[in-house]
């Protein structure tokens, strides 16, 4: 007799999944084994509800892999399942992320609904061959008169914006962001405290910014790996951008908490602290982010980075901005004392440099940057005996003209924060400064 076999549809028939479980949670650091997989992957860890975490791997010690999540940790049981995620995080570009609000993971956040227009980045960022860079050759208007004549950016520069805090940096920030002569605008706020978001959003990029912006937010309370994801986030959607050929700027405030974020992580791998608690890994980490900034390999495309740095008691000497000084192509300085005297933007140009404005701008025009700069460090010398008496004019005609110069000189570099002055107007109201103190 006959039996019934059934017949089986071996294509549909599911493939079996293979999970790790959690063994350890020691601080911000997850372990799990199990797992096939590499530094970088993702995965996610079941809690005792149900629910996961995105984890991604950041080590690994023989068999056993070494976590940092990406959500918060409550609720992880020992022994919890790990499922393993293919690649790396997920990023999107396109002109529907304008006007768009996101988090570390490219998620919107600003109740506006799902993403449109958007297409799928693949792969990490491709740092361009130093040797097939455009080299940077054209002025980049920032709107911003101090800066567009005496600290000239080009576009694809890398500045840095060093300030402590409550020195004006978050509006000086909004006036580059609305003025700037670039198409599209990435900003990243990363581990600034939550209040300031909305407030840059409303009121220093505005609704006009805000058009041509792309925002990508990770707040202070959010985990070490978000805001390291949300600073390559920002990174990977403006260089997309400019691959496409336009001119882009990126706003990044600030790097300094990237350099803690990923100071939280080493040290949970062990690292041992070296200069001021940073271990060697919170370094070596800033000149691959900086250098993935800047022009690309041909193309009509420019990227121009902008990134703050905040120096702790305004000791410029601090070791996240030392490093950060060395690896860009400029840096403006915020000075408490000018802020202290209602002087905004509190530029103080002669800390301040740019490297490539020597060869951006005219003779004529260098020859005035310079002599302002002169005038200025002149007038520095004497300016705290000035309210004493101990200056006495007659005696160097060079610093009495400096003296005489400095009212015009500060009423040159103030600026209202809705107010805005292009490229070639700026240049050409330094040009007129200079030819009344051209003498001495």
């Amino acid at each position: 007799m006959r039996q019934n076999t059934a017949i089986i549809d071996w294509p549909h028939v599911p493939v079996a999944r293979i999970y790790g479980r959690l063994v350890r949670v020691t601080g911000l650091l997850l372990e799990a084994v199990g797992c096939d997989l590499g530094t970088g992957e993702r995965c996610l860890v079941e809690r005792r509800d149900g629910t996961m975490v995105e984890a991604e791997v950041v080590g690994f010690h023989r068999d056993t892999l070494c976590l940092m999540p990406v959500t918060p940790t409550d609720g992880l049981v020992p022994g919890a399942r790990v499922q393993p995620l293919s690649g790396t995080a997920p990023a999107v570009i396109g002109s529907g992320l304008l006007g768009r609000v996101l988090d570390g993971c490219g998620e919107p956040i600003d109740g506006l609904g799902p993403l449109h227009k958007v297409r799928s980045l693949s792969g990490r960022i491709h740092t361009p061959n130093p040797l097939l860079r455009r080299p940077i050759d054209a002025p980049l208007d920032v709107g911003v008169r101090a800066i567009n004549s005496l600290l000239t950016v080009g576009k694809g520069q890398r500045l840095g914006l060093f300030a402590g805090s409550g020195v004006g940096k978050s509006v000086l920030l909004g006036m580059m962001t609305r003025f700037t002569q670039a198409d599209i605008v990435v900003v990243g706020l990363v581990g600034e405290r939550g209040r300031e978001v909305r407030e840059f959003i409303e009121h220093s990029l505005g609704p006009e910014g805000r058009q041509r912006a792309v925002v990508v937010v990770a707040p202070a309370d959010a985990t070490a790996l978000m805001r390291l994801r949300a600073m390559r986030l920002c990174h990977r959607i403006a260089a997309g951008f400019r691959d496409e050929g336009h001119d882009v700027l990126l706003l990044v405030d600030s790097l300094t908490r990237y350099a803690q974020a990923q100071r939280e992580v080493a040290l949970s791998l062990g690292e041992p602290p070296a200069t001021r608690g940073y271990p060697p890994s919170a370094f070596t980490q800033l000149p691959s982010l900086v250098e993935q900034a800047g022009n690309g390999e041909g193309g009509q495309g420019s990227l121009t980075a902008l990134y703050t740095v905040l120096v702790e008691g305004d000791d410029q000497n601090d070791p996240v901005a030392d490093a950060a000084r060395a690896i860009l192509d400029g840096h403006i300085v915020l000075s408490r004392a000018l802020a202290e005297q209602g002087h905004f933007p509190a530029i103080d140009v002669n800390a301040s440099a740019s490297r490539l404005a020597a060869q951006l701008v005219e003779p004529e025009d260098l020859a005035a940057m310079q002599r302002l700069r002169h005038l200025n460090a002149r007038y520095q010398e004497v300016r705290e005996l000035l309210p004493l008496g101990g200056y006495q004019p007659g005696q160097d005609a060079e610093l009495d003209l400096a003296v005489q110069a400095q009212p015009a000189i500060a009423q040159f570099l103030r600026q209202g924060m809705n107010e805005s002055q292009d490229y070639q107007a700026s240049r050409e109201a330094l040009r007129q400064l200079m030819e009344q103190f051209n003498h001495g």
